[in-house]
């Protein structure tokens, strides 16, 4: 089983959600993840809030490594569906993946985003599809 420090490594390979957005997990489980992103100018809309994409990226970052951090096989978002729930007022959103369904080619993950005021940003549900086993020498 991979060390967090190890699926950290293979996940700055996912240079835009960690380089160019900022993006870090903070806690990867099978089924189950947990990533933050400081909230920078960079993300805000003219309202002067996150935008809708900052946010789904780190949503997409979280339900990837919550489905791919502890697994040989590749699965990728086939569908997903998100609900702005409210606007982010805090300095860092957190996403948290979990599993609701895995089968041997399709899952069903929700992804919950709040800010670290505990204020509730946006609900994802995520369809993931299994393409097929990691290519060897990948974590």
């Amino acid at each position: 089983m991979p060390t967090l420090e190890e699926i950290r490594a293979c996940f700055a390979g996912d240079r835009f959600a960690a380089e160019a957005a900022g993006a870090v997990i903070d806690l990867a489980e099978p089924g189950h993840a947990v990533c933050s992103m400081p909230i920078r100018p960079v993300h805000l809309n003219i309202n002067g809030i996150p935008m809708g994409g900052a946010i789904f990226t780190l949503a997409d970052f979280a339900f990837a490594v919550a489905v791919n951090g502890h697994s040989g096989r590749m699965t990728v978002t086939q569908q997903a569906s998100v609900t702005f729930l409210s606007a982010a007022r805090g300095k860092t959103l957190i996403a948290e993946a979990k599993c609701l369904k895995a089968g041997r080619t399709t899952c069903l993950y929700t992804v919950d985003v709040t800010d670290d005021l505990g204020t509730q940003v946006a609900h994802l549900t995520v369809n993931g599809y299994t393409l097929a086993p990691r290519p060897a020498g990948e974590s």
